[in-house]
């Protein structure tokens, strides 16, 4: 089935980030099949020791709280402080910070997601 790529590369702190929840949000609610691919900047929505104040809106849990795969770049994650388990012992880190439901995988899986997608919405 044909779907949408929401391609995500603006920081959680930019309103993109925070509008491309807000479309996947809206598509989910309408049953509209979808994709998510975190690259680039927006990798740091990834990271469960990210601060956010209290008053502004949580990306890393809204986007946990919509319950589909939300797979994260390696590479960027890597080179901005981002790892899972595997991750952190294979480079010797000392701790990994990756927030639950997210994955970090490869661009093979961007490059499946493009093809697959019958529209490719970047923010």
């Amino acid at each position: 089935m044909r779907s949408t790529l929401l391609l995500i590369t603006a920081p959680p702190s930019s309103r993109l980030a925070y509008h491309a929840w807000q479309l996947a949000q809206a598509m989910q609610h309408t049953a509209q099949p979808f994709r998510v691919f975190f690259y680039q900047d927006a990798v740091s929505v990834a990271n469960q020791d990210l601060w956010r104040a209290e008053d502004e809106l949580n990306l890393t849990q809204a986007w946990q709280s919509l319950n589909i795969p939300l797979p994260v770049c390696v590479s960027a994650a890597l080179n901005r402080g981002i790892s899972d388990t595997e991750n952190a012992a294979r480079h010797q880190l000392q701790h990994h910070n990756l927030a639950t439901g997210f994955t970090l995988t490869g661009l093979g899986t961007l490059a499946d997601a493009v093809h697959q997608a019958q529209h490719i919405v970047q923010f």
